[in-house]
């Protein structure tokens, strides 16, 4: 979107007073514009953000002139230059004004300013690059993709088929075996339901894990209420599954298995290429949950031996509500689509297809393709500074799931004699997510955790924490710091520690009920 000519950079108040101006800059294809505060353009090229910072000025002296020629008194130069310095610089907040202006209330809790973001597993941030291709759409080439009479929605279908190949390109499909939905929720729905319902005749069994995403789990007992045969392998210690199980597990009337290539919790990678080879010899087609997986661990389809693939565009730095569903052509994978309606995406998943959505998961893919080595490597030594800076100066910290085989940007802890939900209250200047069910009207740990076989002490204790590529040293730093504080701040109220730096074995006490 930059590299048009710029033809001209209007300034737009938003209110007759000239304050809250707008920046419109009109580029030379004169389709392409953008609307944007002065101080939400951190993701304009310089020199626009240049121009930004000197509107904000000309809002300030304009600011400065009104009070001026409105004044009912003549000012003095010491006073007109007092009246300047007053609404050009901060200085004249006190500080304690200061402070409390940057204190976020919100849920109920205070907080000083915008907490650190380590929790890349929910969501991530949008790339600014991503951002800039979808911009377009939104604006001028806003047509409908399914448009077929004009140039709007030519244009649009044709950045639709491009988005499918980038995304096809990064886990080595066609991109005619790409589909795209709203996410992967929906894109495991497709599969596991779709799948089961196509081939009902002959396939009445699933097999999937304890550990799977809850999408997952419940398309699963949704099918057992329609009378479908589900087998929930368990997991070993490190979350990886027993290949020798699956195996045995596998019947003449299995018509999926489902295995989640990273797993969302606790970030083990499972050997996708092991499952697809067994899933080949006994003829049943395998689906893989692969949203934690897409654009951080290198993904082949044909490789793996993959026939079905969920994917989905937040969680590598693509916008939230769109995904995608791989299903394989040779041999061909039928399923029944889960929703009616126009036929769009040759009939398996029916409804207008957001472009400027698409564009921006075709983008993400893009960008992941050609950085996925250098965010790999630099977020696993992120990851490595975390874990030493907090073993470095806390006892009682253990990993859950394999140290080996795992995604380096997820990193699940569990902190003894600590309660989870009591250690995330604290951290409110870290936004991290607790393993156990602290926002539920629950308090049941992890279910991940506890196929696991983490003692329930110990799973009400997890933290997980998400690294991505834009996450600093310094915030690492700062989340040591803060976890490391609020750890030794439990501990020290902690009977049960206390206990333990006596010498005394807790797991040898009897407890008396009363």
């Amino acid at each position: 979107m930059w590299t048009n000519k710029i033809l001209s950079i209007n300034f737009i108040p938003s209110d007759l007073s000239g304050s809250n101006p707008a920046l419109c800059i009109l580029f030379s294809n004169h389709q392409n514009f953008s609307v944007a505060k002065p101080n939400q353009t951190r993701e304009l090229p310089r020199s626009i953000r240049l121009v930004s910072m000197a509107l904000n000025r000309l809002s300030a002296t304009a600011s400065i002139l009104r009070r001026l020629i409105h004044s009912p008194r003549a000012l003095s130069s010491s006073s007109a230059a007092a009246v300047a310095a007053a609404d050009i610089s901060p200085s004249h907040q006190s500080l304690a004004e200061t402070e409390e202006d940057a204190i976020i209330t919100m849920k109920g809790v205070r907080i000083s300013g915008r907490p650190l973001y380590l929790d890349m597993q929910a969501t991530s941030p949008v790339d600014p690059r991503v951002l800039d291709a979808m911009l377009p759409f939104y604006i001028s080439r806003f047509g409908n993709p399914h448009s077929r009479t004009h140039l709007y929605g030519w244009e649009s279908e044709e950045a639709v088929e491009s988005a499918r190949a980038q995304v096809a390109q990064l886990v080595g499909a066609n991109p005619k075996e790409i589909f795209f939905t709203s996410g992967a929720t929906e894109s495991n729905n497709i599969s596991i339901k779709g799948v089961l319902r196509f081939y009902r005749d002959k396939k009445r069994h699933v097999i999937t894990t304890q550990t799977e995403h809850k999408c997952v789990l419940d398309s699963c007992r949704y099918l057992q209420q329609e009378g479908f045969d589900v087998t929930y392998l368990p997991v070993r210690h490190d979350g990886l599954v027993d290949l020798d199980q699956l195996a045995s597990a596998i019947h003449p009337d299995t018509g999926l298995v489902s295995i989640m290539a990273v797993n969302n919790e606790i970030g083990v990678v499972q050997p996708l290429e092991d499952i697809g080879r067994i899933c080949k010899e006994k003829g049943v087609p395998f689906h893989t949950d692969a949203a934690q997986a897409l654009g951080k661990i290198p993904i082949d389809v044909d490789k793996m031996g993959i026939g079905l693939m969920s994917l989905s565009g937040h969680k590598i730095y693509g916008p939230k509500g769109v995904g995608a569903l791989y299903v394989r052509r040779r041999p061909r994978i039928r399923v029944e689509p889960q929703m009616s309606g126009g036929g769009q995406e040759r009939g398996i998943r029916s409804g207008t297809v957001p472009t400027p959505l698409v564009v921006g998961f075709g983008k993400a893919c893009e960008i992941a393709m050609k950085e996925m080595e250098y965010d790999g490597r630099r977020i696993a030594a992120l990851q490595e500074r975390l874990l030493k800076g907090i073993r470095k100066k806390l006892e009682g910290v253990v990993v859950n799931g394999s140290v080996q085989h795992r995604y380096a940007g997820n990193l699940n802890l569990s902190f003894a004699y600590v309660e989870g939900e009591s250690l995330l209250m604290g951290l409110k200047e870290v936004a991290v997510s607790s393993g156990s069910a602290c926002t539920s009207a629950s308090l049941e740990p992890s279910y991940v955790l506890r196929a696991l076989g983490v003692d329930e002490d110990m799973a009400h204790t997890s933290i997980r924490f998400g690294i991505g590529r834009f996450t600093t040293e310094a915030e690492i730093d700062r989340a040591i710091e803060l976890t490391v504080n609020q750890v030794e701040k439990l501990r020290e109220m902690s009977p049960l520690y206390e206990m333990v730096k006596e010498g005394i074995d807790i797991k040898s006490i009897q407890w008396a009920q009363h």
